[in-house]
């Protein structure tokens, strides 16, 4: 067996029995599937059954404890060379495990992961959400980008590695938040090769409305400045932007809000002065955005909805990234004392 792919899940049946059928139509076979379930309240192993006649599943109800533990869960029981972790809400297209092995066998790498997009059958939201994670107005395009300028982190979505390696690095750690990107940072630290493979790309449904996306960016932000207190080199000044883009916004209306107050309304260019002039870079930029993505997606009120995700998205990131800082670099606080309420017990 050459290829072990394997999901946590948690509470998501519908969105497994979508995996699986994609992975039913794989070009290349050579995989067995392992799905672990963490603790969900509503299972899928029924979903997995469906699939044993076409699929080499295999499927395990574990207690909840979080991704990583699962996907370690996982790999223990796996039996591929190589592990492809996948989160429970991708989809492939059919050619996806053969790019894999195509990009294997031309060079050959220890850790590895691929690029995402929306589907087109993804709703307005999830579609204006991919955009906002993919776009170079947003995250300077490395999170979908085919090019990498520095080193690629493959994410827990779509990430490779050799069995032998994931085992000798201890496979994921109990961070709450960012437990991929510290495992990818374990990865080049123990000298290992990694790779971005452009055409082992997977189409991502991420979050389904803007509060749940809040929340995982907001995540996000908190897991950089846990990273950052282990890895300190790990912190570069890209990171930095979602919070100067928060602290930014966050001045430029309260500059507009005490020219209002402070005003005096018979002089017109006072007011423009104080009040209005404040609004138009966040007017430019929104302006940016929703023409980028309707020219993209094809769509105005994707365009619109991406503007309300992009502001989710740096915001939601620069306040954690904020909140994080103030507890852990200010006050002291360890990483569970921090957080300890998002924290699996």
């Amino acid at each position: 067996m050459k290829y072990s792919v394997i999901v946590p899940v948690f509470n998501r049946p519908d969105e497994v029995d979508e995996l699986l059928q994609s992975l039913t139509g794989q070009t290349l076979k050579d995989f067995e599937v392992i799905i672990v379930e963490d603790g969900s309240e509503r299972d899928c192993r029924a979903v997995a059954d469906k699939y044993k006649a076409t699929l080499d599943v295999k499927y395990y109800m574990k207690p909840n404890s979080g991704p990583g533990q699962s996907r370690n869960y996982g790999a223990e029981r796996a039996s591929g060379e190589y592990l492809i972790v996948l989160d429970s809400d991708v989809v492939l297209p059919p050619g996806y495990m053969q790019a894999v092995d195509d990009e294997l066998s031309a060079e050959p790498a220890d850790a590895f992961g691929g690029p995402d997009s929306a589907h087109p059958s993804f709703t307005d939201t999830q579609k204006a959400i991919s955009y906002s994670m993919t776009s170079f107005f947003t995250t300077g395009g490395i999170r979908g980008g085919k090019k990498k300028l520095d080193k690629f982190y493959p994410r827990s979505f779509n990430m490779g590695i050799r069995r032998d390696v994931y085992m000798k690095l201890g496979g994921f750690s109990r961070m709450r938040f960012g437990e991929d990107i510290d495992f990818s940072i374990r990865i080049f630290k123990g000298g290992y090769r990694c790779r971005l493979f452009p055409e082992a790309w997977v189409w991502h449904k991420r979050r389904t409305d803007l509060r749940k996306f809040f929340r995982q960016v907001y995540n996000s932000g908190i897991a950089r400045i846990n990273l950052y207190k282990k890895y300190p080199e790990s912190l570069k000044t890209v990171h930095l932007l979602p919070m100067v883009f928060t602290v930014g916004v966050m001045a430029l209306v309260l500059t507009s809000a005490v020219g209002r107050v402070l005003m005096e309304y018979d002089d017109i260019h006072r007011w423009y002065a104080l009040c209005a002039l404040p609004w138009l870079p966040i007017a430019a930029y929104c302006a940016l955005i929703a023409t980028d993505s309707a020219v993209k997606n094809r769509s105005l009120k994707i365009g619109l909805i991406s503007v309300a995700a992009a502001f989710t998205q740096l915001m939601g990131y620069g306040f954690g990234f904020i909140e994080a800082w103030w507890k852990r670099c200010v006050r002291g606080k360890d990483e569970f004392q921090a957080f300890e309420k998002n924290f699996y017990k």
